[in-house]
């Protein structure tokens, strides 16, 4: 296995549960590659060479040992089972992927690595997440790989409520935010607002709101909510946003009004009009 993950950010973590021993070696990196299945390509294996279609960066590797010998079958389970528990930390975090508006289910680099002794006592013969094995795999793989990203690229939970962070995967940079942000502000509020940033991206309700809005783009997509409602969901969201920054929750109604029918196409723009509005409202 190859990385440029640093080594020392390695994270050993091991799970136990009777004479059961199951052991986690993770180094992660999801800045420059974090994929989810089904994204649009990077590479295409042709008859003659490899086409590199995009450049990548990224690897999340995991080692993953047992105490006790494994049938084939379940050799090749806990693979399913250890890649399933990496894809759970990615989610606990909202890593997107750099590749599509999707939440990322790893990288388009990620290896592994899975040794169990040979001989000793009968073979077991399951990983399954409904056995007990299966579950230290889980705690294993999810918490190795949860602090291997939070020394590698600084993503420890609390951090994730960051509405840039929740909502970059809809085109919300932070660029984009500032350069909306100094034409919905005037010069006095928006200086205001930029040396009081982090309190307002980082506030909780803010980011409640943030992570609804995202919810909705998701479902939409995802045809779970018709798109007819997408519009009226995002709007109510994004009072919801407003009144947060706000810190008026009695005003929602008017804050609602305020906003301008949504653009799901565009929902960086609700998201900062709501900003906007709820700053305003908060120094007037």
């Amino acid at each position: 296995m190859g990385t440029a993950a640093n080594m020392n950010y390695a994270s050993v973590i091991t799970r136990e549960h009777g004479d059961l021993e199951v052991t986690a070696v993770v180094t992660a990196g999801v800045e420059g590659n974090a994929a989810c299945a089904g994204d649009p390509a990077q590479w295409r294996e042709t008859e003659s060479e490899w086409a590199k279609l995009n450049p990548t960066s990224g690897t999340i590797n995991t080692i993953l040992l047992f105490n006790r010998p494994l049938t084939h079958g379940a050799l090749a389970r806990a693979a399913v089972t250890m890649t399933e528990a990496k894809t759970a930390a990615l989610q606990r975090l909202a890593v997107a992927s750099l590749y599509s508006a999707d939440l990322a289910t790893g990288t388009g680099t990620d290896q592994y690595c899975i040794a169990a002794p040979a001989e000793g006592s009968p073979p077991l013969t399951s990983t399954s997440p409904h056995v007990k094995l299966g579950e230290l795999i889980g705690l294993a793989v999810r918490d190795a790989t949860l602090q291997a990203l939070r020394w590698q690229n600084g993503l420890e939970a609390s951090y994730t409520r960051g509405l840039l962070h929740c909502l970059r995967r809809y085109g919300l940079s932070e660029s984009r935010l500032y350069e909306c942000l100094a034409q919905l502000l005037n010069e006095r509020q928006f200086e205001l607002f930029r040396r009081n940033e982090k309190s307002v991206l980082y506030e909780p309700l803010v980011s409640a709101a943030a992570y609804a809005i995202a919810s909705v783009l998701d479902r939409v997509r995802y045809g779970t909510l018709p798109a007819g409602v997408a519009g009226q969901a995002l709007r109510y969201q994004g009072a919801c946003l407003a009144a947060a920054v706000a810190a008026q929750p009695d005003h929602w109604m008017a804050f609602y009004q305020a906003l301008p029918q949504p653009d799901p196409e565009r929902p960086w723009l609700l998201v900062c009009t709501a900003l906007a509005l709820g700053w305003a409202s908060k120094w007037s």
